[in-house]
């Protein structure tokens, strides 16, 4: 039988948009660096078509991914969208593979909200997150910006990426904070009081990059040790651990082949023990 995201349970973002805790990143079905056509299409359409079948409902994807062409192969494969959750960002340009520039500038956030509308052909974005804040504008007024398209209905939900608490504190004096998304994996936890913070405050935390594991996947380290007691893979590993982590959890690996999806998505099942948690944990 297919384990499917069922298993990792649910959260609620902003109290009322139910979503399975293990999400899909849409970054990996793009050529290398982020950049460009996928190099097999039809592959990367599967397994968008797949996550359903799988109780995946919650994708989060970026205008800067491709650019643009993530947005657009989610909507060739899965509009309409149904019960599944596409949540997007806005705030990066690129010039090139692997070069990304924050811009937060009201005029080209609104520019680039529309155009996520268009491309994803939705009239109400479900979760609009801020790329990043643009360091060489005001931050009150790319706040503002993003509180006007949710007072016009042009998003439901709003999100932020790569802050900090102080950050978040002062976004929410502006708008009411769903989501913060910052990279965060058993062997990066530079973010732990910011998730910390999100667990107290019942806010949704989106961890990027969440399978890598370091020097605890090689042999004789703590992951690869649990994940042999297992039978599961590294990978696997990593994501239970975050999703023990805490209940606010969303884990969002991506991944451009059907295997590998359903290989991620097994991992909703994997029950690790409170002394493997810990063993985790402390092995930073």
């Amino acid at each position: 039988m297919t384990t499917t995201a069922a298993a990792s349970g649910t959260f609620k973002i902003g109290g009322d948009l139910e979503v399975t805790r293990l999400g899909y990143g849409a970054m990996r079905i793009l050529g290398a660096g982020v950049w460009g056509e996928p190099k097999d299409r039809d592959e990367v359409l599967r397994v968008l078509r797949r996550l359903p079948e799988l109780g995946v409902d919650l994708i989060d994807t970026a205008d800067a991914y491709g650019p643009f062409i993530s947005e657009d192969l989610i909507r060739e494969a899965l509009h309409p969208y149904g019960k599944t959750v596409v949540a997007t960002k806005g705030g990066f340009t690129r010039q090139g593979p692997n070069q990304w520039s924050p811009v937060g500038r009201p005029a080209y956030l609104r520019q680039s909200v529309e155009m996520s509308r268009r491309r994803l052909g939705v009239e109400t974005i479900d979760l609009y997150q801020l790329h990043r804040i643009d360091p060489n504008e005001d931050r009150e007024a790319q706040f503002a910006e993003l509180k006007t398209f949710q007072d016009e209905g042009l998003v439901r939900h709003l999100g932020l990426s790569e802050v900090t608490v102080e950050e978040i504190e002062a976004a929410r004096s502006v708008f009411a904070v769903t989501t913060v998304q910052n990279r965060f994996n058993l062997a990066d936890r530079t973010s732990e009081d910011v998730l910390d913070y999100c667990t107290r405050e019942g806010i949704g935390f989106i961890p990027w990059f969440p399978l890598a594991a370091g020097d605890l996947a090689k042999p004789g380290g703590a992951a690869a040790e649990i994940a042999a007691a297992h039978g599961a893979t590294t990978g696997q590993v990593a994501l239970a651990w975050l999703l023990a982590r805490s209940p606010v959890m969303l884990p969002i690996p991506g991944t451009s082949t059907v295997q590998h999806l359903d290989e991620n998505v097994a991992a909703a099942e994997l029950r690790l023990s409170e002394d493997e948690v810990a063993r985790l944990q402390a092995a930073a």
